[in-house]
């Protein structure tokens, strides 16, 4: 069942229905970025995914694995997404991605992502 949680989050992720996101968070969700900055409440975690969803507004992610012991699962898999939706030759993003979950009663607790951001800044470098 928590495997089942983790795809339906990342659906909701890549349907950026920040409303069905939130249904499957916990009231004290924690979302921690690659860079180890948190950010807990489903509430705040609603703006701040509609923020990220304005700025990157093909973002996806796919997960191809999960691994899971307990309520603790590990992801695996892609994350993809250009800055305001402007492909070019130098933001083309597709990277590989993990993320750290932790779900509590069929509802994500712990949002951890990891990802290579050395590899995005520099694919993603734009000429603003």
């Amino acid at each position: 069942m928590n495997k089942k949680t983790v795809y339906e989050f990342a659906n909701a992720i890549n349907e950026h229905s920040t409303d069905k996101m939130c249904s499957l968070m916990t009231d004290d969700h924690k979302f921690i970025d690659a860079h180890g900055n948190e950010v807990v409440g489903k509430n705040k975690m609603k703006i701040d995914w509609k923020g990220y969803f304005l700025r990157f507004p093909d973002y996806k992610i796919e997960i191809t694995k999960i691994v899971a012991n307990g309520d603790f699962l590990g992801a695996f898999g892609f994350e993809s997404g250009t800055f305001k939706g402007r492909q070019t030759d130098n933001n083309a993003s597709s990277c590989p991605a993990s993320w750290k979950v932790i779900v509590d009663n069929n509802k994500i607790k712990l949002w951890q992502v990891y990802e290579d951001t050395k590899i995005q800044s520099e694919t993603n470098k734009l000429s603003l």
